[in-house]
């Protein structure tokens, strides 16, 4: 009876808010975009994952409806029984061209194909190898698995040796990680690990969900970034992120391994197939990334003048040459008081504290998109001087 549980999340709700864990959603009134409608107020947002400024575009817009103009609006039933329509097809065969990988499956979200590729393929007579800083949907479907787990330092290379050798009786070793770890924008060192894994006779398991048409010369991901191409064994990614920002997403890999997913992936055969208004949008975006690569330079030179101009604001920027650009605070409510004022000045941020994050670690995470001019960046960066002043 609900007479037990309430209680229960009552005590734990209240819990939440006393941590100051309660999570609000603002309400947005607006497509996603470069600027975006929250209650009656506009803001220059700078916390979406819409890296390329796809998200919400006509372009995008055009391609979807006539993808459901065409193929309906979705087949009700999973691939196995009712057959896979065209646009499927098309969209597994254009990712994999685009990454350059044997072949692609499709899924639901980046969660349900991390679940679904480590699910099928490992077990107890395995070992899996994780970065602590991995998202939860690795996490996750590690935890899922039977296989022995184990976690080694954030981009530690002596700390992940050490784990592989102690696994060496193992049937399968596979190392897992972020291409791009979301809170600190850092980049993982796929040469390294790629080394060991050839070293230690491992597989390499990529999660490029913030990557994917981000990073790299033609926006391929880390695996281009970091010259690695064709040393990944398994890379997971979203069209829901750079690629028009709606959902979906891919495991691309070797030949065999996307065969057996078809098969053996519960995630895969007991989901119904991906909508196919975000199959004709995914699909538009790939072929419009590589027809303009002038979108990832962009991209890239937003990022560069906003890492430039708030360090020479004496801000303490954190991360890489990603996006993803946190910008670090010494004082918890420093950083949530800071996105606040910024928000009432016509800025959309979003600051972290602990125990989101570690203590002395509270940041604001702003993240730039190829959308914004760089009079937006500009201003963004007057506004944190601005705020940062009062």
């Amino acid at each position: 009876m609900y007479t037990s549980l309430k209680p229960i999340l009552e005590t734990e709700l209240q819990s939440i808010k006393d941590q100051s864990l309660w999570k609000d959603e603002r309400v947005i009134m607006s497509p996603q975009g470069r600027e975006i409608t929250v209650g009656d107020k506009k803001l220059l947002n700078f916390c979406a994952n819409n890296y390329l400024g796809f998200s919400g575009t006509d372009g995008v817009r055009e391609a979807s409806d006539a993808a459901l103009a065409r193929w309906g609006f979705g087949q009700a039933s999973v691939r196995f029984i009712c057959g896979t329509q065209g646009i499927h097809k098309e969209l597994e065969r254009a990712t994999a061209e685009f990454l350059r990988f044997d072949d692609a499956i499709l899924y639901s979200s980046c969660f349900m194909a991390n679940v679904g590729l480590f699910q099928t393929f490992f077990g107890p007579d395995d070992a899996i190898i994780s970065d602590e800083l991995n998202h939860a949907s690795i996490i996750d479907a590690i935890r899922l698995t039977k296989s022995e787990r184990l976690v080694y330092a954030h981009m530690d290379m002596a700390d992940l040796e050490e784990k592989l050798k102690s696994v060496q009786d193992k049937r399968l070793r596979v190392i897992a990680t972020d291409g791009v770890f979301s809170m600190d924008g850092h980049i993982a060192p796929l040469n390294e690990i790629c080394d060991l894994a050839d070293k230690y006779n491992a597989l390499v398991m990529v999660d490029d969900a913030h990557a994917t048409g981000v990073l790299g010369a033609t926006g391929r991901g880390t695996p281009e970034f970091t010259g690695t191409e064709g040393r990944v064994d398994f890379l997971t990614g979203t069209y829901g992120k750079a690629l028009g920002g709606a959902g979906g997403a891919f495991i691309v890999s070797h030949q065999e391994v996307v065969d057996y997913l078809r098969q053996r992936s519960r995630t895969y055969l007991f989901s119904n197939a991906m909508e196919v208004g975000t199959c004709g949008a995914s699909l538009y975006t790939l072929d419009y990334i590589q027809k303009h690569p002038e979108l990832v330079e962009k991209l890239r030179s937003n990022t560069a003048l906003f890492r430039q101009l708030m360090s020479e604001a004496g801000f303490n920027v954190a991360g890489g040459e990603h996006p993803i650009t946190p910008i670090m605070f010494a004082e918890e409510k420093d950083a949530v008081d800071t996105a606040r004022k910024l928000f009432d000045e016509g800025i959309y941020v979003v600051g972290f504290s602990f125990p989101v994050v570690p203590k002395g670690k509270a940041r604001i995470r702003v993240q730039i998109s190829a959308a914004h001019t760089e009079d937006d960046i500009r201003l963004l960066v007057e506004k944190f001087v601005t705020v940062n002043k009062k």
